[in-house]
């Protein structure tokens, strides 16, 4: 049976070379977009490993999976402590 709305087939870009550990992360906003920066920190330095522009629809979906599988999560291996912050004005503080 042919559907009228195929799976999308997603591919990875060719500069994405694998996954990319972060430990803080810069929210921002406009009107019609939400801005997610995401960085490496160890001190005394760090480095952006990735930035996304999404929006505000997307984003609150994405929130939304992102709390279900907090909840999958803690359900299974227990509650997740928060982490410490590494700096006062770089880190996932809203």
């Amino acid at each position: 049976m042919e559907s009228n709305n195929p799976q999308p087939q997603i591919k990875i870009a060719d500069n994405i070379a694998g996954a990319e550990y972060a430990n803080a992360m810069q929210a921002s906003h406009n009107k019609d977009e939400f801005h997610l920066i995401f960085m490496n920190i160890l001190p005394p330095s760090g480095k952006v490993t990735g930035k996304i522009i999404t929006s505000p629809g997307h984003f609150k979906r994405m929130v939304k999976a992102m709390q279900e599988n907090v909840k999958k999560y803690e359900d299974q291996f227990g509650e997740i402590k928060e982490a410490e912050s590494v700096g006062k004005e770089i880190g996932f503080a809203p």
